[in-house]
């Protein structure tokens, strides 16, 4: 079968559609009051309440989060990026490529995994589970976790290219500094297709400023598609009294399946 490049571009709409289902979806998930947060009066979580802290005083990152402006970034991850987004030549040929396109070649369209720094932005919440040693990130988009090691280990000598590649975490105060490396160059980082490479580096800091308020920071730096690192910001706001859903991509997603473009397009 072959359609337009406007079919692909409602398929690929189609696509994002189903991330956007699994956030509409919470009623799925029965009302659990959760004990222990700071309220209101009206029993809504006090949003500028304190910040647990975690038994070795580093405060606690704990919980369901989600985005509070995830399309905008989603689309493109420098929105808000002051000046321009400092590309080599073939990097910024390849998104101009992608946009002409509409990004029909989203990975995301075909139910790949979207990569470390679109995934904050997805339209879907994420839960963070903490340790001493270790911290887990479980997104419900797609179903899957990550992990960011904070027992002190460096990275592997040999990394196998991976989509979320390998994460270690430290402190600075009370910021969480992520450094991840390792990555694939499967991936987007948003969906307008601004490329990376396997020279990719993330530096993440979070910081929890209020109870119910996360601030990420996310540097870019990779050498392969960037002349000199880029950083950008965004922020996140707590979930209570819900949980987890299951989303698995694959059973909605027919796009592989039904659309093929012709040489002629």
């Amino acid at each position: 079968m072959s359609v337009s490049l406007r079919g692909r571009q409602l398929c690929a709409l189609a696509a994002a559609l189903v991330v956007l289902a699994a956030s509409e979806a919470r009623a799925q998930w029965f009302y659990h009051p959760e004990p222990d947060i700071p309220r209101l009066a009206d029993g809504s979580v006090d949003i500028d309440g304190p910040v647990p802290v975690l038994a070795n005083g580093k405060p606690s990152l704990a919980g369901l989060w989600e985005h509070d402006n995830p399309l905008k970034y989603l689309s493109n991850i420098a929105a808000d990026f002051d000046g321009e987004v400092p590309f080599q030549p073939w990097a910024r040929e390849v998104l101009e490529e992608r946009m002409a396109r509409r990004a029909a070649d989203n990975p995301n369209n075909f139910c790949m995994p979207s990569g470390t720094v679109m995934k904050h932005a997805v339209p879907a919440p994420f839960k963070m589970v903490q340790d001493p040693n270790l911290i887990v990130v479980l997104y419900e988009s797609r179903t899957i976790y990550r992990q960011i090691f904070t027992d002190g280990r460096p990275f592997p000598e040999d990394p196998q290219p991976a989509w979320y590649g390998y994460s270690v975490g430290d402190w600075n105060g009370d910021t969480l500094v992520v450094e991840s490396m390792g990555y694939n160059d499967r991936f987007w980082l948003d969906t307008q297709g601004r490329p990376s490479t396997e020279q990719l580096r993330v530096t993440e800091r979070f910081t929890r400023p209020s109870f119910g308020r996360l601030e990420v920071e996310i540097t870019i730096d990779d050498p392969g598609a960037y002349t000199a690192p880029w950083t950008v910001s965004q922020t996140m706001h707590y979930l209570p009294d819900t949980d987890l859903i299951e989303h698995i991509c694959q059973e909605a997603n027919k796009f592989p399946d039904q659309i093929s473009v012709s040489p002629a397009e």
